[in-house]
């Protein structure tokens, strides 16, 4: 590699981690002590949330509006008004200072946020009539809260939010069609800022219970080096097969996904690592980068936490946590083992081979040179899976057990190699503040997520519910399939400007009561937690949605490939992963409703599998050789047949009970596909790349 060359990629990795940086919420560097404010406010935020987490008892209100106010001075003194100077006022785009003007609008700011808990007994016997006081600090507290949202995630959520407050105001000066009754500017503050309905409703409870402890575990495991741990073990593992570190790419972002919310730090963790990997068998750049968007978006799909959505789903559907993850698991892991799929196909497109043996790492010297980052991890999945803790039980004894980790390796290293101890502890207490102030950090986007989509949340609530429901009724003709459609494309575009977690609680209040409600109009019964994971999906998917696609910058950053095309192949790999909703809406076996025995559960897995495979081969125009045109509409029906055998015995009068006898059918159908391309099957030429 030329030194030209090494600097480009050097540059690009430079650039997906800025990108990685800002979404952490690292926007300011201030000089001198100043430097120390923010990673101490983000410290004691997560002092606070682990006490809250073990022996601090507070009334859940306290906990949000408390929760909120961090999150808000620490926007406020870490990202400033403009990103660029405009207007020549460098005083508010300053990234080397903080301003006095950011300090005090963080303090008003945080004022604002806890100001139900100062006042709280006042406001309990004066909600539904504030005085002037009341109006004026919530005004304010919703101006700010949106300001900083703008900052922290852009302007399309708070510009959401704006619309539904006008629109709660004007509401009876609308067309008749979404005309209603609206609400006085008194009825509002009450709802937003004066009760659990609106700022601080479900979605910031789960984000100041739950969510910041799995996130502040995540920062941990990252700052202690797992996820390079993850990738190499996936390396070891899979690097010598067909594609090798294209599948270990898959691998090691789904490991990371586990406790990883961020597409884009996904990416950076990972992709800097196998993207030149699979550069260098053959992989041609822009699929390079579209395997790791794939891969490093999809990570949020995986249980247990699948980034924060798993809990709010949970408060929402009024279930246990681990109904959740039961009924996610097999769409989730059958889209995973489709991408694994699709990178095997690649790979016998281009004629590749995996990596030498030589240029692997050893397997068991790879896996026991991190089984330390395991052992919090497996004590996570313990406590969630098998003893059922609360989840944030089970997230604050895994941190106790990381931190632990993080103090004990840096010494154990040191002690083996015969070095001083001293300064590994000193780097073990470092690393430990150092993970504490990210988790802050990381949190800030996701705390104010929550709190402006609680805003959305709260407009519905005050009856726009019925009217939403009456109005996509309208848009779609009563028909589902064309509604789900609506709210599908509704979702990517929403989340083009949208973090998950906030495309979810938005699509989710409006649309999903809507998806159950007009469902059964038509006689399809759609459990609740069917059209919640639908909103879920469509609002992961918009990750890689060109053109904003956020994930596909940064992986094209690292690959030296163009952006709008790498989204557009990434979303291309990811197509396999959108006909999954549309599929468990109607066959509500894929997310394991009402099945609760082992081999009925796998035989379902096993099956959205195989149709997943054959859709992939249907997209990407190849098996196990390249797809002659009729072999096309042959791969689509065993598809819909391994995904929807209900369909199928309806079509041939069998009884429901005996759907899964058609899987023979799809099977079988399957089973001629690959004897009618194997005599085209190409040999491959590519030899490994020496090392």
């Amino acid at each position: 590699m030329s030194n030209h060359e090494i600097e480009e990629k050097d540059e690009g990795i430079e650039i997906a981690r800025r990108m990685a940086e800002e979404e952490e919420g690292i926007g300011r560097r201030p000089h001198g002590i100043s430097k120390y404010v923010v990673p101490t406010v983000a410290v004691i935020w997560c002092f606070f949330q682990l006490s809250i987490a073990s022996w601090l008892i507070l009334d859940s209100t306290f906990i949000r509006a408390i929760h909120l106010g961090f999150a808000l001075l620490i926007v406020f003194l870490n990202y400033p008004l403009f990103k660029k100077t405009r207007f020549g006022l460098k005083y508010f785009s300053a990234k080397n200072r903080i301003p006095i003007l950011d300090y005090v609008v963080g303090i008003i700011a945080t004022f604002a946020a806890v100001y139900i808990v100062i006042d709280y007994a006042g406001l309990i016997t004066r909600y539904g009539a504030p005085i002037t006081r009341d109006i004026v600090i919530g005004i304010i507290l919703i101006v700010l809260l949106l300001e900083a949202t703008r900052r922290v995630i852009g302007p399309a959520l708070p510009a959401i939010a704006t619309l539904f407050l006008m629109y709660s105001l004007l509401g009876p000066y609308m067309p008749d069609l979404i005309a209603f009754k609206g609400a006085s500017l008194n009825r509002l503050m009450g709802q937003m800022t004066m009760s659990t309905e609106g700022i601080y409703g479900i979605p910031l409870d789960v984000s100041a219970t739950i969510v910041f402890l799995f996130v502040l575990f995540g920062s941990m495991l990252d700052k202690a080096g797992a996820g390079q741990y993850f990738i190499k073990l996936a390396l070891a593992l899979l690097g010598g097969f067909k594609g090798g570190p294209a599948k270990a790419a898959i691998m090691g972002s789904g490991l990371t996904g586990l406790v990883s919310g961020s597409s884009i730090a996904n990416i950076v963790t990972t992709g800097t690592f196998t993207i030149p990997l699979m550069k260098k068998v053959g992989y041609p750049g822009t699929k390079a980068a579209a395997v790791e968007v794939a891969a490093s978006t999809d990570g949020q799909l995986a249980p247990p936490i699948m980034g924060a959505a798993a809990f709010i789903i949970a408060e929402y559907v009024n279930v246990a946590y681990i109904d959740v993850i039961k009924a996610a698991a097999i769409p989730a892991f059958a889209s995973y083992a489709a991408l694994f799929f699709i990178t095997h196909i690649e790979a016998s497109k281009l004629g590749l081979r995996g990596m030498a043996r030589a240029e692997l790492p050893p397997f068991f010297k790879t896996l026991l040179s991190g089984a330390h980052f395991l052992i919090p991890l497996f004590l996570l999945l313990y406590e969630l899976i098998v003893v059922r803790h609360s989840p944030e039980l089970a997230a604050f004894h895994a941190i106790w057990a990381m931190a632990l980790v993080m103090f004990l390796q840096n010494p154990v290293k040191a002690y083996l190699k015969k070095e001083p101890l001293g300064p590994a502890f000193k780097k073990s207490v470092y690393d430990i503040f150092a993970a504490l102030a990210a988790g802050g950090r990381n949190m800030v986007s996701v705390a104010l997520a929550t709190a402006a989509a609680g805003i959305i949340v709260g407009v519905v609530a005050l009856g726009l519910g019925q009217l939403i429901t009456q109005i996509i009724d309208t848009l779609s003709g009563g028909n589902i399939f064309l509604m789900l459609v609506i709210t599908a494309v509704a979702s990517l575009i929403i989340g083009m400007g949208l973090p998950t977690t906030a495309t979810y609680i938005v699509m989710a209040s409006l649309t999903a009561p809507a998806i159950v409600t007009i469902g059964g109009m038509q006689g399809f019964i759609v459990p609740l937690m069917a059209a919640h994971l639908f909103c879920f999906y469509f609002g992961i998917l918009a990750d890689d949605t060109p053109p904003v696609g956020l994930a596909a910058y940064a992986a094209a950053a690292i690959a030296k490939s163009p952006p709008i095309p790498t989204g557009l192949q990434g979303f291309m790999y990811d197509i396999r992963t959108a006909i999954l909703p549309f599929m468990f809406i109607f066959n509500s076996d894929l997310i394991l409703h009402n099945i609760s025995n082992w081999p009925q559960g796998l035989l379902i897995f096993f099956m959205a599998c195989v149709g997943n495979f054959a859709f992939a081969s249907a997209t990407q125009g190849w098996f196990v050789a390249k797809n002659r045109f009729y072999e096309i509409p042959l791969f689509l029906f065993v598809t819909l047949n391994l995904m929807r055998p209900d369909l199928i015995a309806s079509w041939i009068g069998l009884p429901h009970d005996q759907r899964y006898w058609t899987y023979l059918i799809g099977l079988a159908i399957y089973g001629l596909l690959y004897l009618m391309q194997r005599p085209r099957t190409p040999k491959p030429v590519a030899e490994p790349v020496p090392a």
